[in-house]
């Protein structure tokens, strides 16, 4: 490096020189010579200083820029890997949407004909147990009804006994009636005495 630094200052220096005015003794083609080869001895000491630097500061350079340009490509292709990715399977949910809904009709379909089962078994079953507290309620409301249609017969019987006797009834009969009690009283252990 130093030696480098040391060639472009003594180059510059040259160059300095070779640019300064020439002297007055001189002549106009010496000058003109010696100005083309000064020319080419700046363009290889500045062509050398560049490519050091070049070679120096540049191949990290590049080195980095080439990386960072790989990285970026490497980052590119993985999004890119990924959109397609993501790409394909709404590509693919998009083609089962279909199946999908129709599963869900199906399934919608058979919940509704398994809830209308229900609801008809349920009927069924409240139905039955309607019809059997109505027949119950019915033959309770006939036992009633039997049992008040035969006190209402006994009531009207023992009245139309009660009125038949009272028109059939003599005081010769009943004078008789109450002697046939009171001998029933005097002999208990007889047995009845029946009057025809």
């Amino acid at each position: 490096m130093k030696k480098l630094a040391l060639a472009a200052v003594f180059g510059t220096c040259l160059l300095l020189q070779a640019e300064s005015p020439a002297p007055a003794t001189e002549s106009k083609d010496e000058a003109e010579e010696i100005s083309p080869i000064w020319a080419w001895a700046n363009f290889a000491i500045l062509a050398a200083a560049l490519c050091y630097l070049v070679v120096k500061k540049g191949g990290p350079w590049f080195a980095a820029r080439s990386l960072a340009i790989r990285k970026g490509i490497a980052e590119a292709a993985e999004i890119r890997k990924n959109a397609e990715a993501q790409a394909a399977e709404v590509d693919r949910k998009l083609a089962g949407i279909g199946v999908e809904i129709e599963a869900l009709r199906g399934r919608a379909r058979q919940e509704q004909a398994a809830e209308a089962e229900r609801i008809r078994q349920q009927m069924a079953a409240d139905l039955a147990r309607i019809q059997e507290h109505a027949s119950r309620e019915i033959e309770a409301a006939g036992k009633t009804a039997r049992l008040e249609l035969k006190r209402y017969a006994a009531e009207l019987a023992v009245d139309l006994a009660e009125q038949k006797i009272r028109r059939q009834m003599t005081p010769a009969i009943q004078s008789a009636l109450v002697e046939n009690f009171v001998r029933d009283l005097d002999h208990p252990a007889a047995g009845p005495h029946l009057n025809k």
